[in-house]
């Protein structure tokens, strides 16, 4: 396998691109070769499959999606309440709509891992962890409500992020005088989150 991180880091990319645009059927080496720019062949060189490549645009999405650790330490000094669980939703809707196509890769890779026994196992370990680290993220910050209320949270931003990044005219007007995606934001803190 070839050792250029550089490279293959512009490959995973590139897959994470030709994912959300093709779905997980367009994933190739060709078709990532292609959207990298780089001659035929070279993903092949990076890759031992792609069983591989999907790996890597796994741990790679969850790099570009991870919140930043400059805004979490700014949010982290406001009081411990709704306000603060809505910020942090605000900053969630924010960073997916921003990487829209990472967000996209993502949903395409949990439909991969709905045919593919081996991607699936993976994929549920790191999603459930991610779900865990948010549990126990909102325990050791002092938020209100518990895990239940994070298991909820976690249910109704993945809803309204599904809609709202692959057919956003479902929500307009949905509730009337309530913008989408922010009053969207708003009205699930408010619903889910103890005031407390």
């Amino acid at each position: 396998m070839a050792g250029n991180p550089e490279r293959r880091a512009a490959l995973v990319d590139a897959g994470v691109e030709v994912l959300a645009r093709e779905g997980a059927r367009g994933l190739t080496f060709r078709a990532v070769d292609t959207e990298a720019g780089v001659p035929v062949g070279t993903s092949s060189n990076y890759f031992t499959g792609r069983d591989d490549l999907l790996r890597q645009i796994d741990a790679r999405l969850h790099v570009r999606l991870a919140p930043d650790p400059a805004v979490i330490t700014e949010l982290l000094a406001r009081p411990k309440d709704r306000a603060l669980v809505t910020a942090f939703m605000h900053d969630l809707m924010g960073r997916a709509t921003r990487d829209r196509t990472g967000y996209l890769a993502l949903l395409e890779m949990r439909l991969e891992a709905t045919r593919r026994p081996e991607l699936r196992s993976s994929f549920t370990r790191t999603v459930r962890g991610d779900l865990d680290e948010a549990m126990q993220f909102h325990r050791d910050a002092g938020l209100p409500g518990g895990d239940e209320v994070v298991t909820v949270l976690y249910l109704a931003m993945l809803g309204l992020l599904l809609e709202h990044l692959t057919l956003p005219d479902v929500l307009e007007g949905v509730l009337p005088g309530v913008g989408v995606p922010e009053g969207l934001v708003e009205r699930i803190a408010a619903t889910i989150v103890p005031a407390k």
